[in-house]
């Protein structure tokens, strides 16, 4: 989009645009994949900030239709094989097939977790809205939950038991839609 909220006229724009929106929407889980494969947080970052100059480099091969994070997770593997060439002086560095086996455990581990997330938030939309917004309320960060409770308008002991069953109830619901996917 433009500054007036335009879709951009020129395929280049276009093509730019499309490519960010993939990459941000995906960019916790690719986050998340190299932490797995990588020592520090700094490494994160910087073999992050390479993957998506690479992705972004390679975009027009990407073959629209295929799946864009197990794109970004064989350029992030080849980044954080080179972040780790780079500090190879380093006494805590993995031999080349250890690092293989942390992606592959990587990728399927981020698989999963964004699994459970989305059945999460499958589960969460299927509350009545006042329990909903008891949930968010709750886990917002920074909430107390007995001040959350107090502006509820119950006891912290009677807010604490609402709350368990509906961690419970959501519990309940996130397996089974997992069990539904064949994400189990």
């Amino acid at each position: 989009m433009d500054s007036h909220g335009t879709p951009p006229d020129d395929p280049a724009d276009q093509r730019y645009e499309a490519f960010v929106r993939q990459f941000v929407a995906r960019e916790g889980r690719l986050r998340a994949f190299l932490r797995t494969l990588l020592a520090s947080w700094e490494d994160v970052d910087d073999a992050l900030q390479e993957t998506s100059i690479v992705a972004w480099r390679k975009f027009a091969q990407f073959e629209e239709g295929t799946n864009f994070i197990n794109w970004l997770f064989a350029i992030a593997r080849f980044e954080a094989l080179k972040q780790r060439r780079s500090r190879a002086r380093s006494p805590l560095v993995f031999s080349d097939e250890v690092l293989e086996l942390l992606a592959d455990e990587g990728a399927e581990e981020t698989d999963r977790l964004e699994a459970e997330r989305r059945a999460l938030a499958f589960c969460l939309d299927q509350l009545p809205a006042a329990q909903r917004e008891l949930i968010e309320r709750s886990y917002h960060p920074g909430a107390r939950l007995h001040e959350v409770a107090a502006q509820a308008g119950r006891s912290a002991t009677a807010f604490y038991k609402v709350i368990q069953r509906l961690r419970a109830a959501l519990l309940d619901c996130a397996q089974r839609r997992l069990r539904e996917e064949g994400n189990s």
